[in-house]
């Protein structure tokens, strides 16, 4: 995984954003982000991460266009709406690419992460963040869960500020 500040230049989602200005471990950790890189030959160690963590049930989705067919550019833009999940949002990478970007806390500000195969990132429930493919256009992802598979979003806006989640997670990175 590489992460950088987003460049807020208008234009293709899926294009790389790169400001220029990468995102050290440091400042990932400080709000939140757990990451690693396992080769997609080593499902065991997903398995001992899985098992460390709590995480009791997975599932895999493939997003393209030929999969979604004319629900493609619609899905594409929900996931990229702003939001937050009361849960944490666990992703690891078996092949295609795309992009998670998170804000920073307290700038605002938007990290791109860019992920490839091998890559297994944790968002921390409360995180405001968005996801979007690259211009492969294919990402095939296990996605695991700590209890029964769920994805809400909960996008951004004035009740989501004071949401439980987030609110905990503001706390938790402010002890960081």
């Amino acid at each position: 995984m590489r992460a950088f500040y987003f460049d807020n230049i208008p234009g293709d989602q899926r294009l790389l954003h790169d400001s220029g200005n990468p995102v050290s471990d440091d400042i990932l950790k400080s709000i939140g982000l757990l990451y690693w890189h396992i080769s997609t030959n080593q499902h065991n160690h997903i398995d001992t991460v899985a098992k460390e963590r709590n995480y009791k049930n997975r599932d895999t989705i493939t997003i393209t266009k030929q999969g979604l067919g004319d629900l493609y550019e619609a899905k594409l833009k929900s996931f990229y709406e702003e939001h937050m999940h009361e849960d944490e949002e666990i992703r690891y990478i078996l092949e295609g690419s795309g992009f998670f970007d998170v804000r920073e806390h307290p700038t605002d500000s938007w990290i791109r992460c860019q992920l490839d195969a091998g890559d297994l990132l944790v968002l921390p429930a409360g995180i405001y963040h968005r996801f979007t493919l690259d211009e492969n256009n294919m990402i095939k992802a296990l996605r695991l869960f700590k209890d029964e598979p769920k994805w809400t979003p909960i996008n951004r806006g004035d009740l989501t500020d004071v949401n439980p989640y987030r609110v905990d997670y503001l706390k938790s990175i402010a002890v960081n």
